[in-house]
């Protein structure tokens, strides 16, 4: 979904962003211990301000950013029949799940698509493409709006930064300690850091932070679940699979571009170890989740 990716994306960002700033002001020189060793803690903290900052940076900025990617137009006053319905929509599922009403917007795209973002439950933004506007019966974008209510009822944003803050951390971490080593150890460097140290870390960074998607995405599929079984809550488990039903319709249609897969509601399909980097699960597991659900 365009959220993850905006989000991720930014996060990446300003945490390379937040290491070149540190790097410049040798704030990392702290880190030695009499020129020897690591200070341990002192990277730790270290490590717990940049990557938390860095995601909740990108949380702050996500609503902004994906107004500004996306060309989403929020609805000040509806101009017709369609927007005042998508408003009525929304602000009924925001009060059933006892939530704030959020920006409702639409943006031009001709992929089926919808998300939501914001760093507050209260005010947060939920927007559809015309291409689902265009692409399902009401009944379906009705599901989809409630699952995108339910992604923030359920506050997905601010977890999904906890969980980001805590993997920046350790990756930040563990990529100063094996510069450190490999410094160390390999190049003999005995009093403060070499080049080896830099390359070292900057290339671990990157490994590490790539592994660690993986268990980031896990929890992105966790809670699509989660938000498909409230959006079934909200608008009705048949409205639900139905429309899940009509984004595999789509997803599966040959001329649909691979790039935009990942960025779907859908979010793609994916075997091997392109699994463990989907932000989505499939649809036929979403759809068979709901059907074996009882409420």
């Amino acid at each position: 979904m365009k959220r993850i990716a905006l989000f991720l994306g930014t996060n990446i960002a300003i945490m390379v962003v937040l290491a070149i700033v540190m790097q410049m002001f040798g704030l990392e020189g702290v880190l030695d211990e009499q020129g020897v060793g690591l200070d341990l803690t002192a990277l730790l903290i270290i490590s717990a301000v940049v990557g938390m900052t860095g995601s909740f940076i990108s949380l702050a900025l996500s609503k902004w950013m994906a107004k500004s990617m996306t060309g989403a137009q929020v609805i000040e006053s509806p101009r017709n029949a369609e927007e005042q319905w998508l408003i009525e929509t929304v602000q009924r599922q925001a009060r059933a799940a006892g939530i704030g009403m959020p920006e409702v917007a639409v943006y031009d795209s001709p992929d089926i698509n919808a998300f939501a973002t914001g760093m507050m439950r209260d005010s947060a933004l939920v927007a559809v493409s015309s291409g689902l506007l265009r692409g399902m019966k009401r009944d379906e974008a009705e599901a989809v709006l409630a699952h995108e209510v339910t992604h923030v009822a359920n506050g997905d944003m601010v977890t999904l930064a906890l969980v980001q803050g805590v993997v920046n951390t350790f990756v930040f971490f563990l990529s100063r300690v094996i510069g450190h080593i490999v410094d160390r150890v390999v190049f003999k460097v005995e009093r403060g850091h070499g080049p080896a140290y830099w390359i070292t870390a900057i290339v671990a960074q990157i490994v590490l932070g790539i592994l660690a998607s993986a268990i980031v995405m896990w929890f992105s599929r966790q809670r699509e679940f989660r938000a498909d079984a409230g959006g079934a809550q909200l608008a009705g488990r048949e409205k639900m699979i139905a429309a899940l039903r009509r984004l595999k319709q789509s997803t599966e249609q040959p001329h649909l571009p691979e790039q935009l897969e990942a960025f779907g509601i859908s979010g793609g399909m994916g075997r091997g170890i392109k699994r463990l980097f989907l932000s989505h699960p499939p649809l036929d597991e979403r759809i068979q989740a709901l059907q074996q659900q009882r409420y």
